[in-house]
Formats: structure tokens, C-alpha cells, sequence
């Protein structure tokens, strides 16, 4: 029985962090380009800002601005090679960077999150305007954002950086489609497994979601000109053409 449990175990832990990351990756890219090809005007954030528009102002603002922040760094902590960075700091530098500065924008982010999701499921009107898959994004938004600050203990108490390793590896090993990358992962605590599982399943479920606006962000806005839309002083209106009057109904 013993030796069932450890065989499954293996196996599922094979699954889960070598191949499941590629069925992840392969559903979103293929499905996020037909999502755009035949479905465009699904293609959108599914706003509600005229219902409680000061509740979401602030809680989107905690939330995208620290979203942003966690999301590029984990993209840049997580595969940027150890020999890039090792020059200038040590791992355990960079790990209680990522600590500090990763838990502060955590829990900034966690406070939108669960303004948002208060927003959404206490008015009526707009859980009226809710599908399932909006509210089953968010309440999996909101775990994976509990599970990452769960994390932060035992980060702390692996300060030599060992930890930050080994997940840098595994990334870095998946991306570079090398084999045994499972093996990477082995013996770590099981609040980073399950960031790491439920992380991998948000980008799987990216395209059948209002995720995939994530897509659409108007970066270009900050190098367009600018739009004119009155001259200092007032506008100078051309005179138009004198008509003759209308005939009225004597005439």
C-alpha cells in the first residue's frame, strides 16, 4: 500500500510539474489567438464601473497597480538565470527583496481583490451582471493570492535563498523544455506546490475568461501626440454660409 502511495505520488508529481505546464501553455497561446480570431467582441473586461463606481475605483486601483507588480516580478525573479544577477547580489539578497517587497504588494493587492470581490457578490445588481466564470475567476484569484502570502513564513525561514533557487530552476528548466524538470520541485512545503499548480491553471483558463483583456492593455496611449480639443483662449468659429430663409406654409 505503501509503495502505491509513493508510485502515485511520483507520478502525479510528474504530471503536475512536467507536463501539465506545457497543456498550460499550449491553451493559452492556441486558445487566446482563436478566442481573438473568432470571438472579438467577447474580447473585453465585462466592466460594471456605473454601480458602485468609488468602491471600484479603489479596489481596481490597489488591485491592477500591485497585480502589475507581482505579475512582472515573478516573470523576472523566476527566469532570470542565477549567473545574470550573482555579480551584484546573493541569492538570500534577492530573496528577502522578493519577500519584502512581494508581500507588501501581496497584500495591497489581496485589499482590492476582496473590495472587488465584495463589490461583486454583495450588490445585486451587479451579481445580476456576473456569470459563473467571473466569479469562479476571482474567488481563484483571491486563493492563489492567499496561497502566495501563506508562502512568505516559510520563505523567511529559508533565507539562504534555496528555496527562490530551485523554483527559478524548475521555470527555467520548463521553458527550456528540459527533462525531469518535475524533480526540481521535490520536497518543497506544499503552500508553493499549490501556487505553483493554481498559477499554471489561471493562465490555462485565460481564454475561456474575461482574463484575456490582460491583452488589451493601452500601452500605446503613453506615446500617442496630443489631442487638441480646444486652443488657448477659445476656439475661433469660422462664419458659414448665409441660407436664405425657409419658405413657411402661406408661401
Amino acid at each position: 500500500m505503501v509503495e502505491l502511495y509513493q508510485s502515485f505520488t511520483t507520478y502525479l508529481q510528474g504530471f503536475l510539474f512536467g507536463i501539465y505546464p506545457y497543456i498550460c501553455m499550449g491553451v493559452f497561446v492556441i486558445g487566446s489567438l482563436i478566442r481573438f480570431d473568432r470571438d472579438q467582441y467577447t474580447w473585453r473586461s465585462g466592466s460594471s464601473q456605473m454601480l458602485r463606481t468609488g468602491q471600484l475605483r479603489l479596489g481596481s486601483n490597489l488591485f491592477h497597480y500591485s497585480i502589475f507588480f507581482l505579475f512582472f516580478g515573478h516573470l523576472f525573479g523566476l527566469l532570470t538565470p542565477h549567473w545574470g544577477y550573482e555579480w551584484a547580489i546573493s541569492p538570500a539578497t534577492k530573496q528577502a527583496l522578493a519577500i519584502y517587497s512581494g508581500g507588501a504588494a501581496g497584500v495591497v493587492c489581496f485589499i482590492g481583490l476582496s473590495i472587488l470581490m465584495h463589490r461583486r457578490l454583495v450588490d445585486p445588481r451587479i451579481r445580476r451582471t456576473s456569470t459563473f466564470a467571473d466569479l469562479a475567476i476571482l474567488v481563484l484569484l483571491w486563493v492563489q493570492l492567499s496561497l502566495g502570502l501563506i508562502t512568505l513564513p516559510f520563505s523567511m525561514s529559508h533565507s539562504d535563498g534555496s528555496v527562490m533557487l530551485a523554483l527559478a530552476s524548475w521555470s527555467q528548466a520548463i521553458l527550456t523544455f528540459q527533462a525531469r524538470a518535475s524533480e526540481l520541485v521535490i520536497g518543497l512545503p506544499f503552500p508553493y506546490l499549490a501556487h505553483l499548480v493554481l498559477g499554471m491553471t489561471l493562465f490555462l483558463l485565460t481564454p475561456f475568461s474575461r482574463l484575456v483583456h490582460i491583452f488589451s492593455v493601452p500601452i500605446w496611449y503613453l506615446f500617442r501626440t496630443w489631442q487638441i480639443v480646444r486652443r488657448r483662449g477659445g476656439a475661433t468659429r469660422r462664419p458659414g454660409p448665409v441660407l436664405p430663409p425657409r419658405p413657411t406654409a402661406a408661401e
